[in-house]
């Protein structure tokens, strides 16, 4: 019984938190922030033909609330996650000293917050790498997500948040990414690639993004060629055929994925088939305006890569990592094309299909959270616990 009251925690907080999304009305300024620019800076100081006083205080209020009770929720945690232990255990492993495998900028905060508050005073050091977690996630809504209430209830639902109380430096990596796409449709691309080094620095798997996005961000601005449909042809037979070449390329960087419990080859139906609907409905939506819009468009290909990544990648340990750098995409995608459709019965059968197929979903997550390898059920946190 407690622990079906623990996973009420998780569904009161998606329920709360996408409530408040809804007070949140960015749509007409979302493009500028994306652009860029005099525009943009309009709307930071309330100038130009900016939104009125009160919607913007409503909108930063809200978003602001969604943001204290993300991050309280993961902050205050206790024994949440599978690795939560393991992490304990390296925190004081770096202390000492002694050799792990995090990169140097994890290490690095790690030691400056247990010179603040004391050997194996792990507590405050998981509160701040969830503090800065979320707040990329809820910048990177904000940024970009012109319904900001359907793009934060498909990272809710779609399990990225919840996962960020397991696998810290990934998590952290994975926020940075999409905060940083923003700079890419911008073509800023200095920006880019020094906010994903600084990613980097605590999970070295997001370099990845930097020829993925780049390439997808072409692909986006140009009409596409017969040439790039051979192009996509001969990377998914790289995918098949030098399979080997791919797996001594991640092991160079990660030996002990080799014959491990994560090298198993299997493939992830679930995001098969998420990614393959998502894709389904942009090629719906390509003609009612998706295929004109270069930002969508930018998704859409990333979504499109992510599919080709989980058909052909099995052969990579852990793809999900290499996966979910691109098909969280789907978070800015899915309500882009939707609000792209012309009113009528079409658009709200494919409205009410999304938000449920992403409910159900996230009621299989919670079901599989209590999973031994998983234990992100029962939440426990240090306040009640």
């Amino acid at each position: 019984m407690g622990m079906e009251w623990s996973a009420l925690v998780y569904i009161l907080l998606t329920v709360v938190t996408v409530a408040l999304g809804l007070c949140v009305d960015n749509q007409d300024y979302v493009p500028d922030r994306i652009r860029g620019g005099r525009r943009y800076l309009s709307w930071q100081d309330g100038s130009g033909n900016g939104p009125g006083e009160r919607r913007q205080a409503r909108n930063r209020i809200a978003v602001a609330a969604v943001y204290c009770l993300l991050t309280g929720v993961s902050a205050c945690r206790i024994a949440v996650g599978n690795d939560y232990w393991v992490y304990r255990d390296n925190f004081k492993l770096i202390a000492q000293q002694r050799h792990v495998s995090s990169e140097f900028g994890f290490n690095m905060i790690v030691k400056w917050i247990q010179g603040l508050f004391g050997y194996d005073e792990y507590l405050p050091v998981f509160a701040f790498f969830s503090i800065i977690t979320v707040w990329f996630f809820v910048r990177a809504l904000h940024d970009q997500g012109k319904r900001f209430a359907f793009s934060l209830y498909l990272l809710m639902t779609g399990g990225y948040y919840f996962n960020s109380l397991n696998s810290v430096r990934y998590y952290l990596a994975l926020a940075i990414a999409l905060f940083s796409m923003k700079y890419v449709l911008r073509g800023e691309y200095g920006k880019f690639v020094c906010v994903i080094l600084a990613g980097a620095m605590f999970h070295k798997s997001v370099l990845l993004v930097v020829p993925a996005y780049l390439a997808a961000r072409y692909l986006a601005a140009a009409p596409l060629r017969k040439w790039h449909y051979a192009a996509g042809g001969v990377f998914l037979c790289t995918l098949v055929f030098g399979q080997e070449l791919y797996r001594e390329a991640i092991f160079f960087f990660y030996p002990f994925y080799r014959d491990s419990a994560f090298d198993n080859g299997q493939l992830s139906y679930a995001n098969i088939l998420k990614c393959g609907c998502v894709a389904l409905l942009g090629l719906v939506c390509w003609r009612q305006g998706l295929g004109k819009d270069m930002v969508n468009r930018f998704y859409f290909f990333l979504n499109l890569m992510g599919l080709a990544v989980y058909c052909c990648g099995s052969f990579i340990p852990e793809v999900s990592r290499v996966g979910y750098y691109l098909i969280i995409s789907q978070v800015f995608l899915v309500p882009g094309a939707l609000a792209g459709m012309k009113p009528g019965k079409l658009r709200g059968l494919c409205q009410a299909g999304v938000v449920a197929a992403f409910g159900c979903y996230f009621l299989l997550l919670l079901r599989g959270m209590y999973a031994i390898d998983v234990r992100l059920l029962p939440y426990r946190n240090w306040i009640f616990n």
